[in-house]
């Protein structure tokens, strides 16, 4: 069967042959066993409803082995037989180009180039799932394969509920995931419902069919780091910068650390992702001995060297080891997946890569002690750097969140407070996002790297035309944006599709859209599929990190990433996604998120203007509300700009009066 046929048959009406483990593939590791024996055939029944019934008996000794060996059933015999990757939109069947962008996207975050753990269909975070398992995969392409634009397909924590009669302005697919009542949040819900096969973590843009590779985090890492350096005002020429991990969006840390400009040492325990990052030009060095990590940093900072280096080992001995050193560390944070700390989000020190992997599975209790041993040492080492001058920020990891719940010294005086920011709290939220910049990006359909090209250079003149007349408060901001663009090329960022991340306002993202949709009526360039993280201006409510900025007591609320995607999907947007979770953790926070295809018609200008405006000024008039000055600016620009815009605005208390 060609590619095209096999999209178009969905679950095969013949069993394909059981697939072979492939140990070259980076796999998820075992799920906790935490179902009842009910629960365990329940989870089974659950699964063989995708299957015709001569096919259950076969299937049933299959998938217990698999709930039994993985702690999962991902039904790796159905596996597809082509590569997983992003291919040219004209290569995907079907009768809508909306739906053939969908599946190219879906793709890439399966590719095994681009996604953690492919096999498992984890694309990052330890757990951040596109879907649940293979049937729910070739169920969901065929169905994109046969939609037409009346029609919408509604998505179930991965679980294609089916196409419903909806019309041309309607979202071709929206997604939910996690979606869970609130009593039923905590983590251990979370491994029995997805255990079952009824609910999936989703993380941001895995789940909804928007990762891009670790380019999507590296310009916001970037920027993180370098207004990192000026707070303190420090040159990033000779700074160290010490974290840890190198997956999914970890992964993205040594790379902007070498584009900002500084020394980069970035310590994960898993070597095959350690050298993936390596092979991919993500790191420039790996050195497995503490001694010798100690040599070369010292060697780095006395040459001011602009070099990131892997250290294959736990993070625990830099920090400890640099302490011991004296090696002055001038930036520090951790984006290890504390989000999912007992099943193979953070690794605890003195015990190998493997036996970790073993002792989470068959003694879980023991296994979280560790865990929280390692970060009560993490947590007093940071504290030793920070009392000598280091610059500590919690990077929106759950770390500070869990080193709290491990009884680790994080707390300030007050005992309410951490006593470090969350890096949006402290730089993304006041520099960034109160002002509307975030996290657009956007990915050439055809899959052409010239097209990619060409929208680079759209979005590097768009910038700086609008530089030329934008205000004070947001200079910075535009320089470093078209800094990031001309550099994009240079820096080789993309893995996967030919996607661009590029932090942009309101104003920005619209124009760039436009001068974009232009370009493809005109014949330039091929289809264009828009979109962002969740970790936007308006995309996400989470009290530890998006909205650790807000100081009205509305942190803990949920409204605005609800507001935010009801609304983005009467507006335009191709597909909607909303989630539990993201990367601080099932029952931390709600997100959403969206994509748009753009194919150079009128309607797509409309979409553009409607719904880009929208998507941002949502969370700065929420921003503004909570009285940051930021926003406060930013909404009061968007109004004059757009008559139709009244937003309510706070008025301010003078301190005195209390």
């Amino acid at each position: 069967m060609t590619f095209k046929e096999q999209i178009l048959a969905g679950i095969p009406k013949v069993l394909p042959q059981p697939k072979p483990f492939d140990a070259y593939i980076n796999h998820a590791p075992k799920r906790k066993d935490i179902l009842s024996a009910a629960e365990k055939k329940l989870a089974l029944r659950n699964a063989l409803r995708y299957f015709e019934p001569q096919h259950h008996a076969e299937l049933l000794k299959e998938f217990t082995q698999e709930l039994t060996t993985c702690g999962r059933i991902y039904m790796y015999r159905f596996r597809p037989d082509y590569t997983m990757f992003a291919r040219p939109i004209t290569d995907y069947p079907g009768k809508c180009e909306q739906a053939k962008a969908i599946m190219l996207m879906i793709q890439n975050n399966l590719d095994d180039a681009v996604a953690q753990h492919p096999h498992e269909l984890i694309t990052y975070g330890g757990n951040g799932a596109v879907f649940q398992n293979w049937a729910q995969y070739l169920l969901t392409m065929q169905y994109l394969s046969e939609m037409t634009e009346e029609q919408t397909l509604t998505i179930y924590s991965g679980h294609p509920m089916g196409l419903f009669p909806s019309h041309k302005e309607a979202p071709r697919v929206v997604v939910t995931n996690g979606m869970v009542i609130p009593n039923y949040s905590k983590p251990d819900d979370w491994e029995r419902m997805n255990a079952l096969g009824v609910s999936q973590y989703g993380q941001m843009t895995a789940g909804s069919y928007m990762y891009i590779g670790p380019q999507g985090i590296v310009h916001g890492t970037t920027i993180t780091v370098l207004n990192a350096f000026r707070k303190i005002n420090r040159s990033p020429k000779g700074g160290l910068f010490v974290t840890s991990g190198l997956g999914g969006m970890s992964g993205a840390q040594p790379k902007a650390g070498n584009i900002a400009g500084c020394i980069t040492v970035c310590a994960d325990v898993n070597p095959k992702i350690t050298h993936i990052r390596l092979s991919q030009g993500w790191v420039n060095e790996v050195i497995e001995d503490i001694d010798l990590l100690v040599e070369r940093v010292s060697l780095a900072k006395a040459n001011n060297e602009i070099v990131s280096i892997a250290y294959l080992g736990n993070v625990v001995d830099v920090w400890e080891k640099f302490d011991e050193k004296n090696i002055y560390i001038d930036l520090g944070s951790d984006q290890t997946s504390l989000h999912n700390p007992w099943a193979g989000g953070y690794y605890p020190d003195n015990l190998s890569f493997e036996e970790s992997n073993e002792m989470m599975n068959t003694n879980p209790d023991l296994f979280k002690e560790k865990v929280q041993e390692s970060l009560r040492r993490q947590t007093a080492a940071i504290n030793k750097h920070a009392a000598k001058g280091t610059y500590f920020f919690d990077y929106g990891n759950a770390f500070l969140l869990e080193a709290s719940r491990a009884g680790a010294a994080v707390m300030a005086e007050n005992k309410i407070d951490f006593r470090y920011p969350s890096y949006v709290q402290d730089i993304m939220g006041p520099m960034c996002f109160d002002y509307g910049f975030g996290p657009f990006r956007w990915v050439c359909a055809s899959g052409n790297p010239d097209d990619l090209h060409k929208t680079d250079a759209i979005a590097c003149k768009v910038l700086e035309e609008m530089a030329k007349t934008a205000p004070k408060e947001i200079q910075q901001q535009m320089q470093d944006n078209i800094r990031w663009i001309k550099g994009a090329q240079e820096n080789k960022l993309v893995v996967g599709s030919q996607a661009r991340i590029l932090y942009a306002d309101a104003e920005g993202r619209m124009k760039i859209a436009e001068a974009f949709n232009q370009a493809i009526a005109n014949g330039a360039i091929g289809i264009v599929v828009l979109g962002r993280d969740h970790h936007d201006v308006s995309g996400t409510d989470s009290p530890y990190r998006e909205t650790s900025n807000i100081y009205d007591g509305s942190s803990f609320t949920a409204d605005m990433a609800i507001q935010n995607v009801i609304g983005d999907s009467f507006r335009g947007a191709t597909w909607v996604s909303i989630h539990n979770g993201g990367g601080v953790g099932w029952g931390e926070a709600i997100n959403g998120g969206f994509g748009m295809v753009l194919d150079g018609s009128k309607e797509s200008s409309k979409r553009i203007a409607l719904m880009l405006f929208w998507d941002v000024n949502n969370g700065i008039s929420r921003r503004s509300w909570a009285r940051n000055e930021g926003s406060i600016f930013a909404i009061k620009r968007a109004m004059e700009t757009q008559p139709l815009l009244q937003v309510t605005l706070p008025n301010l208390v003078d301190e005195n009066l209390f």
